[in-house]
């Protein structure tokens, strides 16, 4: 029953993204190891975070941009291609300690962004997103940079994120489902997650107004950091 754990964690987590627009996959997923199986961490990952940008998204619909969707899709197809591909050759032992150094990196290193403000730059983000979520889960701090060169409006910015997010979420359930992972031994504690997620959505929706992010980021990625580094630790 340990795994039932992870459903107020859930909550918590969604809430913070539905809060400040990012945040919540990453650090739900530095959770997960220990409490389910490895090979189940990304795809219940996956899943559960599509329905939490889903409602994010819901709850902000006023906001929501319908222009950057079609070309982030289809660049998320194509990096759920090489994603997917990737993915398979990869050692479930040994996954853990990748997808914590990948958040190690994405956390503290400067990758590198699409240029631009066209529809190629949302494509290119589409690929980079999917396909880097096949292998790290959860990569939605990347994007942020490219839709502000959009609007920098906070409301704006949160309600996108979390659409792109979740065109990226459900292109990587599709590349999941065809790999073969199976939901049957996981559907109660699927949808006590998505329950949990889409309520921390309401809560973060409404909090957002009142938290300030003066210092956040730098307290975040050291939370970050210790958890990424406890997931390299026990597939060590």
């Amino acid at each position: 029953m340990t795994e039932y754990l992870l459903v107020p964690l859930t909550f918590l987590t969604s809430a913070l993204a539905g809060a400040i627009g990012m945040g919540g996959g990453v650090l739900l997923l530095t959770l997960m190891p220990g409490l389910v199986p490895v090979a189940a961490i990304l795809p219940l990952h996956a899943l559960t975070q599509l329905a939490s940008n889903l409602s994010r998204a819901g709850f902000g619909w006023k906001h929501i941009d319908w222009t950057l969707a079609p070309a982030i899709a289809a660049g998320g197809l194509l990096g759920a291609a090489v994603g997917g591909g990737v993915y398979r050759h990869l050692s479930l032992e040994w996954l853990p300690a990748v997808v914590g150094v990948l958040i190690l990196l994405i956390t503290w290193l400067p990758l590198p962004k699409p240029r631009g403000r066209g529809q190629f730059a949302l494509a290119l983000l589409g690929f980079y997103q999917t396909g880097l979520g096949m292998v790290a889960g959860a990569t939605g701090p990347l994007g942020a940079a490219v839709l502000a060169r959009y609007r920098v409006e906070r409301d704006w910015l949160v309600v996108n994120t979390a659409v792109y997010m979740s065109i990226s979420h459900m292109l990587r359930c599709l590349a999941f489902a065809l790999l073969g992972f199976s939901l049957g031994p996981w559907w109660p504690l699927l949808l006590a997650m998505v329950a949990a997620s889409i309520v921390g959505s309401w809560a973060g929706t409404r909090l957002r107004r009142f938290l300030p992010q003066a210092d956040f980021q730098r307290w975040f990625r050291w939370l970050v950091t210790l958890l990424a580094l406890r997931m390299i630790y026990l597939a060590l």
